[in-house]
């Protein structure tokens, strides 16, 4: 099968299994040039196969040498419906043969993890290889199924209480254009947060701990995401800033349990903006990320996930506690958020116009990017060459890449 990306709206609907291993390679061969660290020995990654989660796992296995079971919902390709397997399939499978070749044990499971079944079975694995030090919690979904009713909940991107109007660019076509989005109701704000809130993490953690498998000071991380000013209306004060809300609720209650059960601590991980298929269908979030992109190359403080997972182990794990902020939050956006970095950044907010924004804004940057999440756009990849799509992940399956 020759495999080309096909776009619809912000997503890409096929994958290149050569382009994955190549952004998961890159990677591992970044974290390996920074050395080893003395860290956790058992990781339990939720949300495994894309962006901070895979990069967390990647961190964890080739720099401290743990043990990592990766939880994800991913698709394997199907020849007969000329479908090729989701980013995340090859990312897994591109992660599991290197992790195999550097002699690490990596576990993949591919299911559902909002569900009963998906935990128990991540339970069940981990019983056979011992309670885990850190447990990284890094979902990224649309919709949740409530594991006990069947009830679904799809999350929505709305601001809450009033109307929002803004510009935002198209990052394929570069078209900028106004956008102007009414109001959530409650029903979406609760389903949101049903979604993105900490419900789930809590009760991925309470099981884990009922059944003896959170090590003795064990760490729990959750990513969230604050931005500046610009975004708050969509996000940090729409439905999305709702349910990180609940998040960080969450992260302070299990902090407390978990501190006094068994000295472990629940963190907040507040990241820096990336292109991620999420960001890109946020209105708004593209344009900044651009123009952000571009102040942040200009300075030398530009980072992509597994820079970021490098700081939070540096940060988990360097000497002394963890370094929080007046809200106990980990800070991996201090860069982002640098006071010159976003008066640069609302500078060329002010002046970006459809005539100069390839001048202003970075949108090559964010267009590399955004197709490297699916394995495209990487030099010397004949992407005009037949290729196999039918690869397997080695703990689940029997194929490996090729």
């Amino acid at each position: 099968m020759v495999i080309q990306p096909k776009i619809r709206g912000f997503v890409c609907t096929t994958a290149h299994p050569k382009g994955c291993f190549r952004a998961v390679q890159e990677q591992v061969d970044y974290v390996k040039a920074r050395g080893a660290f003395s860290g956790p020995k058992i990781v339990l990654v939720i949300g495994a196969s894309a962006g901070y989660g895979l990069a967390g796992r990647i961190e964890a296995a080739f720099g401290g040498k743990a043990v990592t079971v990766g939880v994800s919902f991913e698709r394997p390709a199907d020849v007969g419906a000329n479908r090729t397997a989701s980013a995340g399939w090859y990312n897994t499978a591109a992660f599991e043969q290197l992790a195999g070749q550097a002699g690490l044990v990596a576990k993949s499971i591919n299911g559902d993890a909002f569900s009963h079944a998906i935990k128990q079975q991540t339970i069940d694995l981990l019983k056979s290889i011992g309670p885990v030090d850190l447990v990284i919690y890094s979902l990224a979904a649309p919709r949740r199924i409530n594991p006990d009713t069947g009830e679904v909940y799809n999350s929505v991107l709305k601001p809450i209480g009033k109307r929002f109007q803004s510009k935002t660019v198209d990052p394929l076509t570069g078209i900028i254009k106004e956008i102007e989005i009414e109001p959530a109701t409650p029903a979406e704000v609760a389903a949101t947060q049903k979604v993105m809130g900490g419900e789930d993490w809590a009760l991925w953690i309470d099981q884990l701990q009922a059944a003896g498998l959170l090590a003795p000071k064990a760490v729990t991380v959750a990513f969230s995401y604050l931005g500046p000013k610009l975004t708050h209306s969509i996000y940090k004060d729409g439905t999305i800033g709702a349910a990180k809300q609940h998040l960080h609720q969450t992260a302070r209650e299990l902090d407390r349990r978990l501190s006094a059960a068994i000295g472990g601590r629940a963190l907040i991980s507040v990241n820096k903006a990336l292109v991620t298929q999420a960001s890109s269908a946020i209105p708004v979030v593209p344009l900044y990320i651009s123009l952000l992109y571009k102040v942040m190359k200009e300075q030398g403080t530009h980072e992509g996930c597994i820079e970021q997972m490098v700081r939070l182990s540096q940060r988990l794990y360097g000497q002394g506690a963890p370094i929080l902020d007046s809200e106990g939050f980990i800070r991996l956006d201090d860069w982002e958020m640098d006071p010159k970095t976003q008066a640069a950044v609302m500078k060329l907010w002010g002046e970006v116009t459809p005539e100069n924004l390839s001048q202003l804004a970075d949108l090559k940057g964010y267009q590399t990017d955004f197709y490297h999440l699916f394995g495209f756009s990487f030099p010397g990849i004949d992407y005009s060459a037949d290729c196999d799509p039918e690869i397997m992940i080695p703990s689940i399956g029997d194929l490996i890449l090729r």
